[in-house]
């Protein structure tokens, strides 16, 4: 799996005209799922992500995870985080897990991220054409793949 994790002071999405999620203080993360990925990967990008210390302490040093603020999060799906655009002029995404897998993986890793009660979830709309704004803090953003630098 790979993730776009951004600090933000707000997000949001919007589709078909109307807005399906708005957070606050917290993080937008943009989820792609590869053909390969499973559950660990879930079990192992939730983890991290929920962990991370991103968030400044009273003296300003990225000391905090989102836990710790007590932030909220907004997952959106993002099958072209495995667009290959190394060859040719159209971006190749069949690395990108089929529909119905990726939908399953990124439900159960949302599905993880609500257990911990004290980050609120809300998410995109899988499958959907999804309008998405942010206010990126900072600004911080960190790029994350559970395969780390074997892709």
């Amino acid at each position: 799996m790979k993730a776009v994790l951004q600090r933000v002071s707000k997000a949001g999405v919007v589709c078909g005209g109307k807005t399906v999620a708005d957070i606050g203080k917290g993080l937008l993360v943009l989820l792609g799922v590869a053909q390969d990925d499973t559950r660990a990967d879930c079990d192992i990008l939730v983890d991290k992500i929920k962990h991370l210390r991103i968030f400044p302490d009273e003296n300003g040093k990225m000391n905090l995870s989102l836990k710790d603020i007590k932030g909220a999060m907004l997952v959106v799906s993002q099958f072209t985080l495995f667009a290959d655009v190394y060859s040719g002029r159209r971006p190749s995404l069949s690395d990108a897990a089929s529909a119905s897998v990726a939908e399953s993986l990124y439900e159960y890793a949302v599905a993880q991220f609500k257990k911990d009660e004290d980050i609120s979830v809300a998410t995109g709309a899988f499958g959907e054409h999804m309008d998405v704004s942010l206010v990126n803090d900072g600004p911080v953003t960190i790029l994350f793949d559970t395969k780390g630098a074997a892709r």
